[in-house]
């Protein structure tokens, strides 16, 4: 008879609640994630160098989709492929997850600072006084519209635009806004709308406007 303690038996995985709450931020889809849960399991029976059969026979997937999932992992830099010399000079390989933590706490840390800054801007300013510094909110004009936090590579894009490149933040959130219009939400395409209007020399929103208009 089956009864809870031959399941007990097995064991049980623990797993950081970060993971689910920031994995679609860092570019991995659910089926990605799915075999970073089952490394995770492996890892935690001491299995750090799973094969791709024995990957595949706890999924859904086949040893050749495994084999594609884990190069996609490791070129996002989400695991890496690592190597250890045992006492006797044995060379063994094993899947490293730090990648993946260090992203999660660099974005954790980040979420938590925005969080302070927040508090401190309510208690420090008047009420109903926002912050008005332009990195600020064009970053929150961002996620806003992407549904999500930024990463910070993401918020040094901003940055670059607004310091480096001297894009008006207004205009900048008009080439967002029209990249969500064509439902394509990434900074590769706004940073193209931007090169295309810089090219044109468009450097005000009125200009940007006018020339929208023109080109409905």
């Amino acid at each position: 008879m089956v009864n809870f303690y031959n399941y007990h038996k097995a064991g049980f995985s623990v797993f950081s609640n970060t993971l689910f709450k920031y994995y679609s931020h860092l570019n991995i889809s659910e089926t990605e994630l799915v075999l970073i849960l089952q490394l995770e399991v492996f890892a935690q029976d001491k299995n750090y160098f799973p094969s791709n059969q024995e990957l595949a026979a706890s999924t859904n997937l086949s040893a050749i989709e495994i084999s594609e999932l884990l190069q996609g992992l490791i070129n996002k830099e989400v695991i890496n492929l690592e190597q250890i010399n045992d006492q006797e000079g044995k060379i063994s390989n094993f899947y490293s997850l730090k990648p993946l933590y260090k992203k999660i706490d660099a974005l954790f840390e980040q979420e938590q600072l925005s969080r302070k800054q927040s508090s401190s801007n309510r208690i420090s300013q008047p009420l109903g006084y926002e912050n008005q510094d332009p990195l600020q909110l064009t970053v929150r004009q961002f996620e806003i519209e992407f549904g999500r936090l930024l990463s910070p590579i993401e918020r040094q894009e901003i940055a670059a635009w607004i310091n480096e490149d001297h894009y008006d933040p207004e205009v900048i959130k008009l080439a967002l806004r029209e990249a969500i219009l064509a439902q394509v939400y990434n900074f590769k395409y706004v940073d193209r709308i931007l090169l295309n209007w810089q090219r044109h020399n468009l450097t005000t929103v009125e200009q940007v406007k006018n020339y929208l208009q023109r080109n409905v």
